[in-house]
């Protein structure tokens, strides 16, 4: 009986179609990050965009000159000639434009239209490539534990009026501990119980003189600052969307920390007013001189204003905010509501028609001892002269330009904590070009040594190795261009300067394994078959091995750190598919193909 074998070093047609089908396709992927992008300004219209025309003159009266002007419908699209124009080029458009128009600075790739209409885009380049500014800032939490320090002392104080308890003496010790004497005649145990139920995240401790203190538990000041910063990380994200920056990076660095990156930036001054701004507004109902129970709060004259201790309503309803100008000429800022913000003013202003509502701006400082102190100020103070809806105008926010900065954080939203910009860097652009220049030099030099070394040492299947090599190359690029939320960073460069080295020892494994066998009297084709087989294990041991690390690495790095992850993660990936693959398919087309097709069983 005579069975056939499968021919040694062979493989199908469709394992070569499936080969360069992919390696087509990572080629397309890599090549518009070969063309580079041009610093652009986008205009998003409400209405008739302003002409191209006006456009061109009014940017080339100010110096700032441009390769092209795009126009189509209501959206324009100015590409720049200088990437460090681009912040200057912005602030003049949203000038020109005003109201009419929303102004954003983007990147848009260089590539040709047939190319980019396939779907592929470039790299995108982080904060050290593409130049720009960076941020680090701290969350200070002792605010929020007051906040709910303060909260509690005012449900209890309401506890007690409901229960007729009196005599309880209740105060806030710090801004994590609430103390409470009890009177004679009332429960001790029942109070601890209360509380124990209807407040969990708090540690109650007693003694035997009826003092009951609360404390935050450790697991509810973990859960309140994950919220904080999960809050804050959304704000942030909203107010940079306003400044128009739309590639910026916002990451939570450590437990209280957050690192914001804005590409293409180069005057960090806007930036850091709105970014570090904790200003919002709440209403909040006058009360009569005589009335007791609630707060005082001094206006711009120094005026003790009486005001209710809770606010009708705060920022945190507050959907829209467009700053502008009255029948006189003063600013003011029109106000939009959500639901259920609209909801509370209409039923607030219907029961108090007639009465007056006070606008008050808040704000946190920090004091000459580097601690964090709310600042409230009165803003103005309106009658109600007839039942409100979820759009009113404030005034009394100062000039028009101090208007709009108030609108853009009413906007976006108010930060329930305090932030401090404890680190800033600024890299302009002219070195991240530099730093791109040297580290693709690097890339460069080290291939070209890797390619001469293998073309020289293992001659005929050098150029194998050298192939696969590059084949790599265009791989990972193509692979860092088409996976959604990749940056390449100088680290990550030197990631792929490390990838080289990487994929290279797959073939050489490969190779001195097939020397092995060859000076063990096998033929050629069976020393090819038994080299990549019998290599096959110590390549995955090695490049499985190194992987955990690179995940490792992003997963409690971040920034550079992780750029340098995704590159050597995905470096070795690829190095495996081309030593493995790619070489294996060249190697089968020239060499070591066994002839004998059939063998007796």
């Amino acid at each position: 009986m005579r069975r056939s074998k499968p021919l040694l070093n062979h493989y199908p047609k469709w394992k070569y179609l499936v080969l360069g089908v992919t390696l087509l396709v990572m080629l397309l992927s890599a090549l518009p990050t070969m063309y580079g992008e041009h610093a652009t300004v986008q205009i998003e219209n409400n209405d008739q965009p302003t002409s191209v025309l006006a456009l061109q003159s009014h940017l080339q009266a100010n110096g700032i000159n441009t390769l092209r002007i795009d126009q189509a419908g209501t959206h324009t699209e100015v590409v720049l000639a200088d990437a460090s124009q681009q912040t200057a080029a912005r602030e003049q458009l949203a000038d020109l434009t005003g109201a009419n128009g929303q102004v954003t600075m983007a990147m848009t790739p260089a590539a040709p239209a047939w190319l980019l209409g396939m779907g592929f885009t470039p790299i995108k380049l982080g904060l050290d490539l593409r130049g720009g500014v960076q941020f680090l800032l701290d969350i200070d939490m002792q605010p929020v534990y007051q906040a709910q320090s303060e909260k509690l002392v005012d449900e209890l104080r309401q506890y007690m009026r409901d229960n007729e308890i009196r005599g309880a003496r209740i105060q806030l010790l710090n801004d994590e501990r609430v103390g409470i004497m009890l009177p004679a005649s009332a429960s001790e145990r029942e109070i601890v119980r209360h509380l124990r139920d209807q407040y969990p995240g708090w540690q109650i401790i007693h003694s035997s003189d009826r003092s009951v203190t609360a404390m935050l538990s450790e697991q509810e000041q973990t859960e309140q600052r994950n919220l904080t910063v999960q809050q804050v990380l959304t704000t942030l994200r909203d107010r940079i969307q306003e400044l128009g920056i739309s590639e910026a990076v916002v990451q939570r660095q450590g437990a209280e920390r957050v690192r914001i990156e804005l590409p293409g930036v180069q005057d960090p001054a806007v930036a850091k007013r709105v970014i570090g701004a904790t200003s919002s507004l709440a209403f909040y109902a006058v009360q009569a001189p005589h009335e007791h129970g609630g707060q005082r709060i001094d206006d711009a004259n120094g005026q003790s204003i009486p005001l209710a201790r809770h606010p009708v309503l705060t920022g945190e309803h507050i959907i829209d905010a467009r700053a502008s100008r009255d029948e006189f000429g003063m600013a003011e800022v029109n106000i939009t509501l959500d639901r259920a913000g609209g909801a509370k003013m209409r039923e607030f202003s219907r029961a108090n028609i007639g009465k007056p509502m006070a606008t008050v701006y808040n704000e946190y400082m920090r004091d000459e001892f580097d601690q964090t102190q709310q600042h409230a100020e009165v803003i103005s103070i309106a009658t109600i002269q007839s039942q409100l809806a979820d759009r009113f105008r404030i005034t009394g926010a100062g000039s028009f330009q101090e208007s709009q900065q108030l609108a853009l954080l009413l906007r976006a939203g108010s930060l329930t904590a305090p932030v401090t910009i404890v680190e800033e860097r600024t890299i302009g652009p002219s070195l991240g070009a530099e730093n791109i220049q040297n580290g693709f030099a690097a890339l460069g030099l080290g291939l070209g040594a890797t390619l001469l070394f293998m073309a020289l040492w293992y001659r005929r299947m050098g150029w194998v190795a050298n192939v696969a090599l590059l084949s790599n190359l265009v791989l990972l690029l193509g692979l860092l261009a088409l996976i959604p939320g990749t940056v390449l960073t100088l680290p990550g460069i030197a990631g792929l300067v490390l990838t080289v080295g990487i994929a290279v020892d797959t073939n050489v494994l490969i190779f001195e394994r097939i020397r092995e066998k060859l000076r063990q009297g096998h033929s050629l084709a069976m020393a090819i078959d038994q080299g990549f087989s019998g290599s096959l294990r110590t390549i995955l041991d090695a490049n499985i091995t190194s992987l955990i690390t690179a995940l490792i690495l992003y997963s409690i790095g971040n920034g550079p750190i992780q750029g340098f992850a995704i590159t050597m993660g995905l470096g070795l990936l690829t190095s495996m598919f081309s030593g493995l693959l790619i070489s294996r398919g060249l190697i089968n087309l020239v060499w070591g193909r066994d002839k004998r097709r059939e063998v007796r069983v």
